[in-house]
């Protein structure tokens, strides 16, 4: 048998294929977040400190949301190349645009917090997987864990999952314990289905 033969092609996406998994991503995401408000619900990462933050001061999610991340940019750019940052940041800018519209046109009732907490997780890991499946994250803490994910083979969900820990802590000082344990459960769930999901070697396209 030949030992020479040349690498297979590994398939890239095109332009369109990106714009659409970051449209479809940051909407889904979008909905978890309108999900977890409507429950009066946080979850992890830079999303839960946003939300945490617009609890108390008033603002909204959207505009905290891409200030927080403003900082993470730098570590995008020298850590994971141009393409990501500004797949980055374009997501990001979606997502704090989809915040804002979306309680104009989707208003939800009531919603049982445990069970909201584990749809909006349920949602949010489907949006995040096209995010990360198309080169783009949510900033913040998701770029460093597809960082250490791709240069150091640390899960990104169990990375996320270290740092939520400390997002969880500090909502104790600012929600209802009850509501920080229901929180909790659901940003279980979104980890556990980045963790089980995405992997490189199973899922090879650029």
């Amino acid at each position: 048998m030949p030992t020479d033969m040349p690498p297979p092609t590994v398939p890239r996406h095109s332009l369109l294929e990106d714009a659409q998994g970051l449209v479809v991503g940051t909407l889904l995401v979008a909905l978890s977040v309108q999900i977890l408000k409507s429950a009066g619900l946080v979850t992890g990462q830079i999303a839960g400190l946003s939300l945490v933050a617009s609890y108390v001061s008033g603002f909204g999610f959207g505009p905290v949301f891409f200030a927080l991340n403003l900082p993470f940019y730098w570590l995008a750019l020298r850590r994971m190349g141009l393409a990501f940052t500004v797949k980055t940041f374009s997501a990001v800018a979606l997502l704090s645009l989809f915040t804002e519209l979306m309680p104009h046109v989707l208003t939800l009732g009531r919603v049982q917090p445990l069970a909201g907490s584990m749809l909006a997780g349920v949602v949010a890991g489907a949006g995040l997987l096209a995010l990360f499946r198309h080169g783009a994250s949510l900033g913040g803490v998701g770029i460093m864990a597809l960082w250490l994910q791709d240069s150091r083979g640390i899960r990104a969900g169990w990375v996320q999952l270290g740092f939520d820990a400390i997002v969880f802590a500090l909502a104790f000082a600012a929600i209802p314990p009850l509501t920080v344990l229901c929180s909790l459960a659901g940003a279980a769930v979104l980890n556990v289905i980045i963790a089980t999901n995405h992997r490189r070697d199973r899922y090879i396209a650029r």
